[in-house]
């Protein structure tokens, strides 16, 4: 397990796929952000589901999916079914 699986949120599979993406540090996903991290990681897996994208805008912000904020939810889930085919 890597300095990013220490992330709340980040199994090491899920740190795998950011550091495919380019994305080996906190503070790089804090810089990117969970959305293009989260497109990064769907150009290389198109399962990369919704929860997936909770999840890393909850590492960013250091808690767990579950709690973020209701809009937070609803921001990303509108991103979501923007940019994923398999929603359209």
């Amino acid at each position: 397990m890597g300095i990013l699986a220490e992330l709340p949120n980040i199994g090491v599979e899920l740190e795998k796929q950011l550091i495919a993406a380019g994305i080996t540090t906190e503070e790089e996903l804090r810089s990117v952000g969970s959305r293009e991290a989260w497109i990064r990681i769907l150009l290389r897996d198109p399962s990369a589901c919704y929860m997936r994208l909770c999840a890393l805008e909850g590492a960013i912000q250091g808690i767990r999916r579950h709690n973020l904020e209701c809009g937070t939810k609803e921001a990303l889930k509108e991103f979501y079914h923007k940019h994923n085919a398999k929603t359209k």
